[in-house]
């Protein structure tokens, strides 16, 4: 039977059908007999002493069931986090507790102090105002650089300082790069702010908790991109519920970039008080919650100096961050700023020696992890931004100066530990400047000119790392999971198949692509195979989606699965032939032995498995489904050239992005629509930082960008069609599909490329500006041309 649906193919996701019908199902759209609602009391100020909470007003109230506080926690974990950093004199990290409701202090605005469990929302939201809370304000510690003076408002009284780490990588590389840069023939520095953001998935989250008394059972639903993480975590370190007694489902989810990664109070919370009440207990956040509960992404203040010898060759890069970490370590926020941001500080290019300090600061804010690219984005920014500077500094074309310094000699061991394996970065910007249309930029540049406009072209390179790993390796940088994936690929009699994976999807297309793998192993229509992901009861331990990871690393353990149901299906075909199972060959869902027209088809092997009438019993077992579980040799590198033109109103300060063209290497492709639609998404996502997203506090801690009143996001209209470009592959050369990932490359390379662009619009229009900070809205673009035109008087 010819397949349909296999490997390049632009199938249309199979899972748009019921989303864009209204029958998906999400965790809202889940209630549970008999469940109650829970809204929670947040902390309206930035660091406080609870001195008194007084219950009793609010337990009165009308359908009211239980106010919890923290004394309802004693003998509870805090929310864990996942990674442990060792600072460079070697002594591990400070990592304070993070309780589940605040324990003698609030440490940010949205801090939660207590909850109300009612048998309507309205009942709780009600009942929340009659609570009683005297908080005692204290001084925040808002500025990371202010949080680490000596004398500054301790976040955490038990900590010696509000410095998390102080990190050096590769510390042994210190002192040469020092001396390299002090005998450069020309050092470019810059300094720049890679701004907070607040990650807006369409849907908020939402935990549901569950308890079966008969069989002390626990079921928490939520908005997850990692049930299993989140059943390993909650249950081992906050409630101590053992696993076999705790089943995490995290649905349809919308959207989730990086936010729905960590184990939230939430969902520690609901799954609590589901057994203490013998109630269900579900709790949705409001998206103005969300502004303060949901952890934030970036939040870095860099300092990069480029070293260059006479020649413009790069000798040496020296990099010194202050990286937010909030009032509390989230899940993973340790590791972004380090081992996900430090390690890409070489890029494309082959700069002998590196050297990146990090320092880690608590502040009395929302706690800050991983968002779309996380730590990629911001070493992109950085050495895009200072390429660029020195390109001009030097007066040579920055086309040139990055050619000139590309790496061209694969594999590849930079001087930051890690060794790309496949790349081509030439090709990459050979085809962004064909589909951009550079040679034609000065015409278009003089069109803008007579309607009194500037035009600008910014160019930016990238490399990321996906698949994080390999989990021995990742062990001893500090994770406390490992990081392979699961699959099982179970075959039924008829010759469908159920594919159960660890990862999950929140949006990726995964029910369309992984399909297309095994479609394309098998030879059988993608429409026979089935996808079940999202369910730790149904699907093997694995470690979800994130850092764009599922393909390459999830549709790698279903290879090896597929792998071995294929090679006993073949065992069964050549029974079933007569035939020697080293000559079966399996193709367009039909064994044949090689050399013959002798065949047997799929289903009719899959039957026998199941039907074991005609079948050696005491050779091969009855049944055909296998798990397998893959960890990664390395990380996956994608990389890419974007291109961006826009016109700026020197009058006003205001940009439009004209045109956008990324040309990217992902790799072998499994579905061409889908990739392209990452690709889109991110890039859109880099262009609302670039140009006007921006996550605010003021000197008190107070959130000052709560709404969408007050944080903008971009529309349609923000954004131009894109001009998108997959062509330049290099096969990864460790994963059974050369595949390398691409959800978050959009959101890596089109930040620099937007405001290198920016910043040629007005060096050519004769406003000699370095560098403008994120977000580029018209007022920062207009101050910036005042101060050059002062600056020339």
């Amino acid at each position: 039977m010819p397949k349909d649906g296999g490997i390049g193919d632009s199938t249309r996701r199979r899972e748009d059908i019921r989303f864009l019908t209204g029958a998906g199902r999400y965790s809202d759209d889940i209630n549970v007999h008999g469940q109650t609602y829970a809204h929670f009391v947040r902390s309206d100020v930035a660091h406080g002493r609870i001195r008194s909470i007084d219950v009793a007003g609010a337990e009165a109230m009308p359908g009211v069931l239980k106010v919890f506080t923290s004394k309802d926690f004693e003998g509870a974990g805090g929310v864990p986090c996942g990674w442990l950093i060792t600072s460079r004199d070697g002594t591990p990290m400070q990592e304070p507790k993070h309780p589940i409701l605040a324990e003698g202090k609030v440490r940010h605005v949205g801090d939660p102090i207590a909850v109300v469990v009612a048998e309507t929302k309205a009942q709780a939201r009600d009942a929340a105002d009659a609570l009683e809370i005297d908080i005692e304000m204290l001084d925040a510690a808002c500025d990371m650089k202010a949080a680490l003076e000596d004398g500054a408002p301790r976040v955490h009284d038990d900590l010696s300082s509000n410095l998390c780490y102080d990190w050096g990588f590769v510390e042994d590389n210190r002192e040469a790069v020092d001396e390299a840069i002090k005998a450069a023939a020309h050092v470019t520095t810059l300094e720049l702010v890679n701004n907070r953001l607040v990650a807006n998935p369409m849907e908020p989250r939402v935990a549901i908790g569950e308890y079966n008394p008969a069989t002390d059972e626990h079921t928490l639903y939520t908005t997850s991109q990692n049930p299993h993480v989140i059943r390993l975590l909650m249950g081992a370190f906050v409630l101590n519920i053992p696993e076999h007694k705790l089943r995490v489902v995290a649905p349809d989810v919308g959207g989730g970039f990086g936010t729905k990664i960590f184990h939230y109070a939430e969902e520690a919370f609901v799954t609590f008080a589901a057994k203490a009440l013998r109630r269900p207990v579900k709790w949705t956040s409001s998206r103005s919650e969300a502004f303060m509960s949901d952890a934030h992404g970036r939040d870095h203040v860099t300092k990069i100096e480029l070293a260059l010898d006479a020649d413009n060759n790069f000798t040496a890069l020296r990099t010194t961050t202050l990286a937010n970490m909030g009032a509390y370590l989230s899940t993973f926020a340790p590791s972004v700023p380090t081992w996900l941001h430090g390690t890409l500080m070489a890029g494309n290019y082959k700069t002998p020696l590196i050297y990146v300090n990090v320092k880690a600061v608590f502040t009395n804010t929302v706690p800050v992890d991983a968002y779309r690219g996380a730590g990629r984005p911001e070493a992109t920014f950085q050495l895009e931004r200072v390429v660029d500077k020195a390109a001009r500094e030097l007066g040579v074309s920055p086309v040139e100066l990055r050619r000139q310094n590309f790496i061209t000699a694969f594999p590849y061991a930079t001087p930051v530990a890690v060794e790309y394996d496949t790349g081509n970065y030439h090709a990459t910007m050979d085809k962004l400047l064909e589909l951009s249309d550079y040679s034609g930029f000065e015409t278009r540049a003089t069109d803008s000119k007579s309607r009194g406009k500037l035009r600008g072209f910014g160019i930016a390179h990238y490399i990321e790392a996906c698949g994080i790993a390999p989990s021995n390796l990742v062990g001893q940088l500090g994770a406390r999971a490992g990081l392979y994936e699961s699959a099982t690929v179970r075959v039924n009699a008829t010759g469908s198949i159920s594919v159960m994976t660890g990862s999950h999807s929140h949006g990726q297309g995964h029910e369309t692509t992984f399909a297309q793998v095994i479609s394309e192993m098998i030879g059988i229509d993608a429409s026979q195979v089935d996808i079940v992901h999202g369910d730790t009861a149904r699907t093997p331990m694995g470690m979800g989606t994130y850092g764009s990871r599922s393909i390459a690393v999830g549709g790698s353990a279903m290879v090896r699965a597929a792998e071995k149901v294929i090679a006993k299906a073949k065992r069964i075909a050549a029974h079933l032939m007569e035939a020697s199972e080293g000559d079966i060959e399996l193709k367009d869902g039909q064994f044949t032995i090689a050399g013959t027209d002798k065949s047997v088809a799929w289903g009719d092997v899959t039957l026998a498995a199941y039907v074991p009438h005609n079948y050696p019993l005491e050779e091969i077992e009855p049944g055909l489904e296998e798990t397998a579980f893959y960890d990664p040799a390395n990380f996956t590198y994608p990389s890419g050239g974007y291109g961006c033109e826009v016109e700026v109103d020197p009058e006003t300060g205001h940009v439009k992005v004209l045109a956008f063209t990324a040309a990217d290497d992902f790799g072998n492709v499994i579905n061409p629509m889908i990739v392209d639609g990452q690709v889109h998404g991110g890039v859109a996502q880099g262009i609302g930082q670039a140009m006007m997203e921006n996550c605010a506090y003021d000197a008190e801690g107070q959130l000052i960008s709560a709404s969408y009143m007050d944080y903008a996001m971009p529309r349609a209209g923000d954004v131009p069609m894109f001009t998108v470009d997959a062509s330049c592959a290099t096969p990864c050369t460790h994963n059974p599909l050369g595949v390398k990932g691409c959800g978050e490359a959009g959101a890596i390379g089109s930040p620099p490329a937007v405001v290198n662009a920016v910043i040629d619009a007005l060096q050519r229009g004769g406003y000699d500006v370095g560098h403008i900070d994120m977000p580029l809205i018209p007022s920062r673009v207009w101050q910036a041309i005042q101060d050059a035109t002062a600056a020339k008087r």
